[in-house]
């Protein structure tokens, strides 16, 4: 149960994701950085170690969701899919990626599609598990989106897809302020299907967000529903670039209400 947003921009991307779970799941820790084999990384954590969304201090980014059109099923216990982003966190191309994916214990995981942006979001790559094969897929680098749903994933993606599709045409389509209130609307209605999901079992836990450009990389993470985030907001980068968190537009403001404070921060080496 996740929505990721991915749009290029001149010298790099942004890469959104709302990330869906019970309500009942212990709440993730706040992004941090990482140094792994001498490169910087920023992402998220499970209480256990895992991470669903990370970015490198190459610019490149990792996002994995669950893909519950697929109805096979791993044997139990299986694996945490939260490992996959974390063996990729330090690759900087898709042979490297594809190279790791290839040795991991996919058996053991229950299906996932895992998005990777490398060469500053000039190339993406989509990678497919469903207990039978991987497949490497190579999208074109154009805003798209990746849509899961444990509830219904057909009628999501083409409810949420369809709202994508409606708010690209938007004048300010691609600005972090639009792209914040998207994975902050209920549009057409809040509930199972709107992008800040809301179910009496699950809902939208945390909203994170990868910014690449020419300055440098950065992560804003938000924990809790994007529709409730004035005042969580925390973004931390990799190089000297600070993240102003914005208000969204007056036509937004239903969906999120306030400021985002910036608490930018770079690092000065590994």
């Amino acid at each position: 149960m996740c929505t990721v947003t991915f749009w290029p921009k001149r010298g790099g991307y942004r890469l959104g994701m709302n990330r869906d779970e019970r309500r009942t799941r212990p709440a993730g820790l706040p992004p941090a950085r990482f140094v792994v084999a001498g490169r910087r990384v920023l992402h998220p954590r499970e209480p256990a170690g895992g991470t669903w969304i990370s970015v490198n201090d190459a610019g490149a980014g990792f996002a994995l969701v669950n893909w519950y059109a697929v109805a096979a099923r791993a044997p139990q216990p299986a694996g945490s899919r939260g490992e996959v982003v974390l063996a990729l966190r330090d690759a900087v191309t898709p042979a490297e990626a594809a190279r790791r994916l290839a040795g991991l214990p996919l058996g053991r995981m229950n299906p996932f599609r895992l998005v990777g942006v490398f060469d500053r979001g000039r190339t993406l790559r989509e990678w497919r598990w469903n207990l039978e094969g991987l497949e490497e897929l190579g999208p074109a680098p154009e805003p798209r989106q990746w849509i899961s749903s444990a509830h219904d994933e057909a009628e999501a993606r083409r409810r949420r897809g369809a709202e994508f599709a409606r708010w690209r045409d938007d004048r300010g389509a691609g600005r972090p302020e639009w792209l914040r209130a998207l994975h902050a609307s209920h549009e057409p209605m809040c509930g199972p299907f709107s992008t800040c999901m809301h179910r009496a079992d699950a809902a939208t836990v945390s909203y994170t967000e990868i910014a690449v450009s020419p300055r440098g990389v950065a992560m804003m993470h938000v924990p809790g529903p994007p529709c409730e985030a004035a005042g969580r907001g925390r973004s931390c980068g990799l190089q000297a670039q600070s993240s102003k968190l914005k208000v969204p537009s007056s036509k937004f403001k239903a969906c999120l209400s306030g400021s985002l404070p910036e608490r930018a921060a770079a690092v000065a080496g590994p």
